[in-house]
C-alpha cells in the first residue's frame, strides 16, 4: 500500500465502533440502573436532548412515560409526554450518525469509562 492511500485510509472517520459502543453502553445501562442509578438517568436524558434538542427530559421508569419540552421557536418550548415501553430500543433509534453527534457520544464514552475503537 503506497503511503497516500494509507494517509487517506487512516484520515477516514468510522463511526460504526462509536455507534455500536454508545448501543452497547444504553443496554448495559438499562438492565442495569440499579448499578447507578443517577449516572445511568442522566445518560438517557442526555441522548434524548441530543436528539430531540429537547429540555427538561425527565424519565418515569415506573410508568414507562418521558416527559420532555420540544422547541417550537428559538425561545418558546412545549412539553409533552409520550409512553415508551422499550426505552433500550427507542433510545438506541435516537442515535444520530453525524459528525457532532458522533463527537458527543464519543465524550459519553470517555464519561462513561468505555474505550471506543474509533
Amino acid at each position: 500500500m503506497n503511503i497516500n492511500v494509507m494517509q487517506r485510509t487512516m484520515s477516514i472517520f468510522t463511526p460504526d465502533p462509536i455507534i455500536d459502543e454508545v448501543k452497547n453502553l444504553i443496554s448495559y445501562s438499562i438492565s442495569n440502573k440499579d448499578a447507578d442509578d443517577q449516572k445511568f438517568e442522566d445518560l438517557h436524558c442526555a441522548i434524548l436532548e441530543r436528539y430531540f434538542d429537547a429540555k427538561d427530559v425527565r424519565i418515569n421508569y415506573i410508568s414507562k412515560t418521558i416527559d420532555l419540552s420540544l422547541p417550537m421557536s428559538n425561545s418558546k418550548y412545549t412539553g409533552i409526554t409520550f409512553e415508551c415501553l422499550d426505552l433500550d430500543n427507542f433510545l438506541q433509534a435516537c442515535l444520530k450518525n453525524d459528525k457532532d453527534s458522533l463527537h458527543f457520544y464519543q465524550s459519553l464514552l470517555t464519561n462513561y469509562n468505555v474505550v471506543s475503537a474509533a
